[in-house]
């Protein structure tokens, strides 16, 4: 008998750690995208409108301290933490340098990427901005790596 009760009680503990488990796996569900403060950064001709083909802000160091922190709060979780893929979404350490770079990364920042209904990256270029986006895009700017 007591055998059997600590078999059930086994049983169940095992059961309730593996709902607890899955649960804490699939909890994310949507993000909402977070806030970032560019409000250190020059501004950029045009505003939010008129968006650049390339960074204006490649180089300036403020403007990768912010990228950064907004890559951690928006991109890391499916591009990976330091911009090392896991497997999810593409490695951006490996995208292009200069305007055909830029170019990619604008055009899936703003737009987003979609597949047969399939939403693989929601896009950011309206709800976080250009200044935002070109942040990002300087941090990436000083991961890249051929390698």
């Amino acid at each position: 008998m007591t055998i059997r009760i600590g078999r059930a009680v086994l049983t169940v503990a095992a059961a309730i750690t593996s709902l607890s488990i899955g649960t804490n796996l699939y909890a994310h569900g949507d993000v909402v995208p977070q806030p970032v403060d560019t409000s250190a950064l020059p501004d950029i001709e045009g505003g939010n409108d008129v968006w650049k083909t390339e960074n204006p802000y490649t180089g300036n160091a403020k403007a990768i301290a912010i990228g950064q922190s907004a890559y951690g709060q928006n991109c890391a979780r499916c591009h990976g933490l330091e911009a090392i893929s896991g497997g999810i979404a593409p490695d951006l350490r490996y995208l292009e340098l200069g305007a055909s770079g830029d170019e990619w990364f604008v055009e899936r920042f703003r737009h987003g990427s979609a597949h047969d209904g399939k939403v693989y990256m929601p896009p950011f270029g309206d709800v976080l901005g250009q200044k935002a986006g070109w942040a990002i895009r300087a941090w990436l700017e000083s991961k890249h790596t051929d390698e």
